[in-house]
């Protein structure tokens, strides 16, 4: 018997990818002839996808950029980060043990970005991942990214799944949001790219390592059961 569908978030909550993104970034931006961003301070930048995460370097900087000049960088980062995807990237500690408990229950595992899809999908690769997955949705999957709610519920039902039995897993106020809107329960990791503690954001819980998921996700998904029983 399937326990339900779990859907995580990927950068920050499954791999640490912050060294290779922001070395990216800082890439770019010496090519603009641009000072390199701290790294403490980018790594908070992460979690938005390549768009974001510029525009946030660049407003940290104080700098403007036109719609035609943010598309060139897009680009660029793009190109250069497709390259360099995992050159220092790992899974979170104790990810691929929890992945294993989670699945022996029954679980159904799927990844909800708003990384491009096929970048998600190289990461997941280079790293052994990608196996894991009955599917990885990123920001171009549906044409919409978080936090909109349509791209938890159309990856949910991808997998196979259901909104009533599905348990979201992230690490920012983004996927705290678009759990929120989708009516789907939420677990915040408190390790991610959140610059601002997640207990703030008011998630269904915390955990502070990947091995807390299991009895965590269980907690909430019959917590969830009860109430509908009483409601009844």
């Amino acid at each position: 018997m399937n326990a339900g569908t779990i859907v995580f978030d990927l950068d920050g909550t499954l791999i640490d990818t912050a060294p290779d993104l922001v070395a990216t970034l800082n890439f770019i931006f010496a090519a603009e002839g641009l000072v390199p961003v701290d790294y403490e301070k980018a790594r908070n930048l992460v979690g938005g996808g390549a768009r974001a995460m510029i525009e946030r370097g660049l407003a940290a900087e104080h700098r403007a950029c036109t719609p035609e000049a943010l598309d060139r960088l897009v680009g660029h980062f793009v190109q250069h980060y497709a390259g360099h995807i995992a050159d220092h990237s790992r899974p979170f500690p104790d990810l691929e043990d929890t992945l294993d408990i989670l699945t022996a229950a029954g679980w159904r595992l799927a990844v909800c970005t708003n990384k491009l899809e096929w970048l998600a999908l190289r990461l997941l690769d280079a790293v052994g991942l990608r196996g894991r997955f009955a599917v990885v949705c990123g920001g171009d999957t549906f044409a919409v990214q978080k936090p909109h709610p349509d791209l938890l519920r159309r990856t949910i039902r991808l997998a196979g799944g259901t909104i009533g039995r599905a348990v979201m897993v992230g690490d920012s106020l983004t996927d705290i949001a678009m759990a929120r809107s989708a009516a789907v329960p939420v677990i915040a990791v408190d390790y991610g790219y959140s610059e601002t503690p997640v207990t703030n954001f008011a998630p269904d819980r915390v955990i502070g390592s990947l091995a807390e998921l299991p009895s965590a996700a269980l907690d909430l998904l019959q917590s969830r059961d009860v109430a509908g029983l009483r409601n009844a």
